[in-house]
């Protein structure tokens, strides 16, 4: 019996750990990468870039939202690569300290979360889909308070019978708590969905809010 599946091109094992995934998309990474660095001499640095960010960095964003709240052991081989990338792309040497070069980037962790907030606006303002909308609902406190315009979802319990660990990662339960780490002001303003990207993008880059960003392992 098979212990994993693929489908839309996820590797999907039973456990939902996507070390299958994540091992199959480290792997041609590395292989484009290699690649374009056989022909780096031949490349300005804007058409490396380009390369990178063609082959490379829409393979870490696909689906990224499915490894929301693995373990930063977990997805370590997709920041390696990303470094990796960032060393190419400025041509910098192998161990070239990499935070300066990743601002325009944007670390994995960063990119998991940031999908994960992009469906928390749409939820928020009543534009995702109903599969994403029944599970999660604005917060309405008891009786009234200044909390009740403060923009945040309804984040639910975890003393639930089950393990933590396997429901901290569900949709329901991620998404809100990091909806509500972002800064009041931009949860609670009326932007179109490119103004918050850029205004959440900044928030996580600049920001404490990743400073624990996953569980460790």
């Amino acid at each position: 019996m098979s212990q994993s599946a693929r489908s839309l091109g996820v590797t999907l094992d039973n456990q939902l750990c996507f070390s299958g995934h994540i091992a199959a998309i480290t792997q041609t990474c590395r292989f484009s990468l290699h690649k374009i660095r056989r022909i780096q001499h031949f490349l300005t640095q804007e058409a490396t870039q380009l390369l990178v960010q063609t082959l490379l960095i829409s393979r870490l964003d696909y689906c990224n939202s499915l490894l929301a709240g693995l373990p930063a052991c977990a997805i370590k081989p997709l920041q390696l690569v990303q470094n990796a990338a960032a060393r190419l792309v400025f041509n910098q040497p192998k161990f070239t300290h990499v935070t300066p070069l990743l601002s325009s980037l944007h670390p994995i962790a960063a990119r998991i979360r940031f999908k994960s907030l992009v469906l928390a606006f749409q939820v928020a303002r009543g534009t995702a889909p109903p599969y994403l909308q029944s599970p999660i609902t604005p917060y309405t406190p008891a009786r009234p308070l200044r909390s009740a315009s403060s923009g945040k979802l309804t984040a639910p319990s975890l003393r639930v019978p089950g393990s933590r660990s396997s429901r901290s990662r569900l949709f329901s339960v991620l998404t809100p708590c990091w909806w509500n780490d972002l800064p009041q002001s931009v949860r609670t303003a009326r932007d179109s969905k490119p103004t918050f990207s850029d205004s959440t993008t900044t928030e996580l880059c600049t920001s404490s809010l990743l400073s624990s960003p996953l569980p460790t392992c």
